[in-house]
């Protein structure tokens, strides 16, 4: 894969098992990538309304896995590796929480058209739970990028 990407990132997250309660949230991003030692990295920019200075995203993309590391004036590292449960801390201007994700299957699939990464995990804030969340990674050259 050229090193110039598209980064396509959607998650759904469901309050509660009602179709009603599920929000869809889908970002284009234009990245880089680079694969080392098995290891896919994806890096770009994020612009956040109201923020002066934009997010820098770091993905990182391996067999069963997927860290997420935003730097700047949203800061956080979340992992997810299947069957594990994960804690950090979401840093933003007004302040930060806790959060936890407890994953329970990561998909990682790797063909002519890009990576797609599929993560399946519950969201905890505070300790308290929040949602059920997927989130999909699909990254792919950018003179390959279509919208659908």
């Amino acid at each position: 894969m050229t090193k110039e990407v598209m980064v396509t990132i959607a998650g759904l997250q469901m309050a509660d098992e009602s179709d009603a309660d599920q929000e869809l949230l889908e970002m284009v991003h234009v990245g880089e990538y680079y694969k080392k030692n098995g290891t896919h990295y994806i890096l770009f920019d994020e612009v956040m309304e109201g923020m002066a200075e934009p997010v820098r995203n770091i993905i990182k993309v391996k067999d069963r896995g997927l860290e997420i590391r935003k730097r700047g004036p949203v800061a956080v590292h979340m992992v997810f590796e299947e069957g594990s449960s994960r804690q950090s801390i979401y840093q933003v201007p007004y302040g930060s929480f806790q959060v936890e994700t407890s994953t329970s299957s990561v998909r990682v699939e790797e063909n002519d058209e890009g990576l797609e990464v599929l993560a399946a995990y519950r969201l905890a804030v505070n300790g308290e739970h929040c949602a059920d969340c997927d989130i999909r990674v699909f990254v792919q050259p950018r003179e390959q990028f279509r919208l659908d």
